[in-house]
């Protein structure tokens, strides 16, 4: 059995070093942090586990993720910035909001960035309900427009989580199978 604990041959295996192990640990735990980023107010989850693989690439070479599993979490960091601020806006549309409470919306979303949790909920909530009064619809109307608004945020909350969840598993998939071959 040459001093493998499998019963096939183990003459193939790659061997990796504590290094590695340490470094791939590491890097897990920051886009841990990541993950936990999507759902927090202003912390960029998607980014900081984009950075993390960056990192990890630039540390490790070829032993770290391929050039087409970068480029994958480059594409998946955009789409979640673009699900996170259209998630509002249809929220907002889907609630009977116009045009004019969808943008709301979005600049709501996008002030109330600056205002930490209260603003990142309440900013979507006012910017549609505002835009929607300027435009002529009544104070009731305008507010179920806000509630769709809030909402989408919450959609957008949990395709930032899914989508990092993505990243993640792919990051580490791709390590552990290049570290194996």
């Amino acid at each position: 059995m040459n001093g493998c604990p499998w019963q096939h041959d183990c003459a193939n295996l790659v061997a990796v070093t504590w290094e590695q192990i340490i470094g791939l640990s590491l890097t897990l735990v920051v886009m841990l942090l990541g993950l936990l980023g999507s759902i927090l107010p202003v912390v960029p989850g998607t980014p900081i586990v984009l950075v993390a693989a960056i990192g990890h690439r630039v540390y490790f070479g070829a032993a770290s993720i391929n050039n087409t599993g970068l480029v994958a979490l480059v594409v998946l960091t955009v789409v979640s910035f673009g699900f996170d601020f259209l998630a509002g806006a249809l929220g907002a549309k889907r609630f009977g909001a116009t045009w004019r409470g969808a943008v709301g919306a979005v600049i709501g979303g996008i002030i109330g960035l600056f205002f930490s949790l209260p603003g990142i909920i309440l900013g979507p909530f006012l910017g549609a309900m505002l835009f929607e009064m300027l435009g002529g619809q009544e104070a009731k109307i305008a507010a179920k427009a806000g509630t769709g608004a809030v909402i989408g945020l919450l959609i957008g909350v949990v395709g930032k989580f899914s989508i990092c969840v993505i990243m993640i598993a792919l990051f580490a998939t791709n390590v552990i199978y290049r570290s194996m071959h």
